[in-house]
């Protein structure tokens, strides 16, 4: 229970301001200086005083809080959003209410009825492919609680803003890249593909830009793993016992690229010498693996500020969303080099010598 010896009055009075200021401070932080907000919650935070949250969101019809859904927060890339989210918002006097999906479309939808039932004022997703569940429940309250979808490029179908990249293009310019260092055996670990767009969208970019080169990409040179580092491992392993192995292998993030790289170590092979391998999101280890990981960096940070700007505008009332497809480029590093000129001896079959006797 909030604590009654504290009033809106005290507060005034202590900062020296009107007590329609510290209002201001707490219902509209937007009509007030940075400077006279910090005084203010100053003085608020030295008193005790606590703004009795569902009393001004009954009077004002707001309650200042937005909420975001990721697919995990296992995951450093969605990790980055959602602080710069929050950090975004905190400056607009919005509260952030996190959810975690778990690439699950149930649990997406009962998580967005319950940020919803909790009287939201703006919602953030992940991704263009979201149960029908989702988009009905976003339908009714619209336009009343604003949606933002992010990681993707603007959609024809999707009924809401997006803020994001184009994982397909993205996908094409890696590859472009290993095509033109001389690879043409280049298999892909994938993400799973169902119910994640950007998962799918990074297999087709990686399909059409071997398409145009006249090479294919199907199993068991495509293989779909959960995005772990242990799954890149053994999806490594299983690419490189095959008998015509891979040059490059293209992982759908950072994760299965750091597997796929202990992987090669643990056959005995040199990265880039005997084989390349690229990665997805630019996470802060990409830079210091061993090999340095070519990847594509993904603007998380961006995308979450973006995402807090538009909703936070929205949220009182129309907002233009301008320059929502972010670049996402490919950051060169020492994992990738032309392909060996011959199988590497690690990846040969043994010889089998037959005995002399054999011979006769």
């Amino acid at each position: 229970m909030r604590d009654a010896a504290v009033t809106i009055r005290d507060v005034a009075q202590a900062a020296g301001v009107s007590v329609a200021t510290v209002s201001r401070v707490f219902n509209r932080p937007d009509l007030v200086t940075a400077a006279l907000r910090a005084r203010v919650l100053t003085t608020a935070e030295r008193l005790g005083y606590v703004a009795y949250g569902a009393a001004r969101a009954l009077a004002s019809g707001r309650s200042r809080a937005i909420g975001a859904i990721v697919p995990t927060l296992d995951n450093q890339v969605f990790a980055v959003c959602i602080d710069a989210l929050q950090q975004r918002l905190d400056a607009h006097g919005f509260a952030l209410l996190v959810a975690s999906a778990g690439y699950d479309a149930a649990r997406e939808t009962r998580e967005v009825r319950l940020l919803l039932e909790r009287g939201i004022d703006g919602l953030m997703l992940v991704g263009a492919e979201h149960p029908p569940a989702v988009w009905a429940l976003l339908g009714r309250r619209a336009p009343a609680v604003p949606a933002v979808v992010t990681w993707t490029s603007a959609a024809a179908d999707i009924p809401v803003p997006c803020i994001g990249f184009d994982n397909a293009a993205a996908a094409r310019r890696i590859v472009a890249h290993l095509l033109e260092l001389g690879h043409r055996r280049i298999a892909m670990v994938a993400g799973p593909t169902v119910g994640n767009d950007r998962a799918a969208a990074r297999v087709a970019g990686v399909r059409a830009a071997l398409a145009a080169s006249g090479l294919t990409l199907a199993p068991p040179y495509l293989s779909e793993r959960p995005y772990t580092v242990p799954d890149g491992h053994a999806a490594a392993l299983a690419l490189l016992s095959l008998p015509d192995p891979p040059t490059a292998i293209v992982c759908g993030n950072d994760h299965l690229a750091l597997g796929a790289l202990a992987g090669a170590r643990a056959l005995g092979l040199s990265v880039p010498r005997d084989l390349s391998i690229t990665g997805f999101d630019d996470l802060d280890f990409a830079a210091y693996a061993e090999p340095p990981l070519t990847t594509v960096r993904v603007p998380a940070a961006e995308m979450g500020q973006r995402a807090a700007e538009y909703l936070a505008a929205a949220a009182i009332g129309p907002a233009p969303l301008l320059g929502t497809v972010l670049e996402a480029p490919v950051m060169l590093r020492a994992s990738t080099a032309r392909p060996p000129s011959r199988l590497p001896a690690a990846l040969r079959p043994p010889r089998c010598d037959r005995p002399a006797s054999a011979l006769r």
